[in-house]
């Protein structure tokens, strides 16, 4: 389990985010929500260990951080980032890259590495795309590629960073389905993302930054009854009971905005 304790986060010694205490269990996806600039990303690539803590600590495991190799770091979470650079490589090797922390110099690909990659590949619907030039793929069609490689990487904790970028309506209902699929056998799954209705669907639990504080941490349900989600968006949330289970929309909020009564 990836558990942050008292963790400030910003750049350049200034925090975007102050006295976080927060855990990401396995079996659960982990949403997190807020306005723009609230401080998502900075936060899921500080409990990764891509941006050094302004202060506090994330522990993997118990153990800080701080006293792992990026190898053994990389060995239980994997990063789906929200854009990368586009390498002249082929699909199947793009994902062969989430191998590369089971890997010593020089790395030689093994047979259970190519597996795992068409396992991945698989899982992220883009095994038809494996021998594809990266550069020929359409941004939907990467996004699931970079998906892949952070499935191949067959870690305890995954950690998504808008996943649904470029990806058509049905793709980005596969994507959340898999994020949930991944829960469900074992794995914790944290997801930053901008679709607020979309997020309250699969979430298990809700992180709600704002104002450079974690706000609230609870259920979708929990948190919807709150009226949090209506003071921190400015918007009106509300939700109908349908076969599937509640669905979230949004509402422009009355005249004279939202109130915290």
């Amino acid at each position: 389990m990836i558990e942050l304790r008292h963790l400030s986060a910003g750049y350049r010694g200034t925090p975007v985010l102050e006295d976080v205490t927060l855990t990401f269990p396995t079996g659960c996806v982990t949403v997190l929500l807020g306005p723009n600039g609230c401080g998502k990303t900075t936060l899921l690539k500080t409990a990764l260990g891509l941006l050094p803590p302004l202060s506090g600590e994330v522990l993997y495991g118990g153990v800080p951080l701080s006293s792992l190799s990026p190898a053994q770091a990389a060995r239980q979470a994997a990063y789906m980032a929200q854009s990368r650079n586009i390498p002249t490589i082929t699909a199947r090797r793009m994902v062969l890259h989430g191998r590369f922390p089971y890997l010593s110099f020089p790395r030689r690909y093994r047979k259970e590495d190519f597996e795992a990659a068409d396992r991945a590949l698989s899982a992220a619907d883009a095994l038809a795309l494996a021998e594809r030039p990266m550069q020929e793929l359409s941004g939907g069609q990467r996004q699931k590629v970079y998906l892949a490689m952070a499935l191949a990487q067959e870690t305890e904790s995954v950690f998504m960073d808008e996943p649904t970028t470029w990806l058509d309506v049905r793709h980005q209902l596969e994507v959340m389905r898999t994020a949930r699929a991944l829960a469900e056998n074992g794995r914790a799954v944290v997801l930053v993302s901008h679709d607020l209705c979309q997020s309250l669907r699969v979430a298990g639990r809700v992180a709600l930054l704002a104002e450079g504080r974690l706000q609230q941490l609870s259920a979708p349900e929990a948190l919807y009854e709150s009226g949090a989600l209506d003071r921190a968006f400015g918007v009106r949330v509300r939700r109908v009971e349908t076969e599937g289970g509640w669905q979230y929309y949004c509402e422009e909020p009355p005249e004279g905005g939202v109130h915290n009564g």
